[in-house]
């Protein structure tokens, strides 16, 4: 199969999932979209709005409906759909949250989207081991945390199913476990920067 070689009108829908705080979103948050888009040949890409990421602290944390109103401003493309769904689902963490959607939505095939700062930590994720096991997962470079990333706890012991980035476009359609690693055009924004600027008040 050919990147080039045009997909059925009857397969699967491919959707990245993109989770986090977007506590605001920013134009990163958009930036990576677009390049998930691209190189994993996806149908969409899904912002699901945390309402409490477990890792971080709720001093600082914006309302969720604020915090949805930032991703919605953001998030101004056809193939991007923001969400609150975990709120609906009563998950708290992202295995949980994956496993719910897949049970919902049985024909779509799920891509976990993050960056290269989240996995330096992911190993840190309660039940992080099974979320690899659910779906395939992209990991999208970020400035300052590639070099961390790939050689963290996670990504050691993921190694043997990472394929190379020239395979992207294919991700969503092999068999978990399986992963790569994205070296896109970095984009500088962030939350924290936001914030620290005053550009965001909480």
């Amino acid at each position: 199969m050919s990147f080039s070689t045009p997909r059925s009108h009857s397969a699967p829908p491919r959707v990245g999932l993109l989770g986090g705080s977007f506590n605001p979103a920013h134009e990163g948050h958009l930036h990576i979209s677009l390049e998930a888009l691209k190189s994993l040949r996806l149908d969409a890409v899904w912002w699901l709005v945390s309402p409490q990421n477990p890792l971080k602290p709720t001093q600082g944390m914006a309302d969720l409906a604020d915090r949805f109103d930032s991703a919605l401003m953001m998030a101004k493309h056809p193939r991007i759909v923001v969400s609150a769904i975990e709120s609906e689902l009563g998950t708290r963490y992202t295995a949980d949250t994956l496993a719910a959607l897949q049970r919902r939505f049985t024909r779509t095939r799920f891509v976990w989207l993050m960056g290269a700062d989240n996995l330096a930590q992911f190993h840190k994720w309660k039940w992080w081991d099974r979320l690899i096991l659910r779906a395939p997962i992209a990991v999208l470079d970020r400035e300052g945390y590639s070099n961390k990333a790939l050689s963290g706890t996670a990504a050691k012991r993921m190694e043997r199913w990472r394929i190379p980035s020239d395979r992207a476009g294919l991700l969503a359609d092999l068999d978990v476990p399986a992963w790569v690693y994205l070296p896109i055009k970095r984009h500088p924004a962030s939350s924290t920067a936001i914030r620290a600027e005053g550009r965001w008040q909480v």
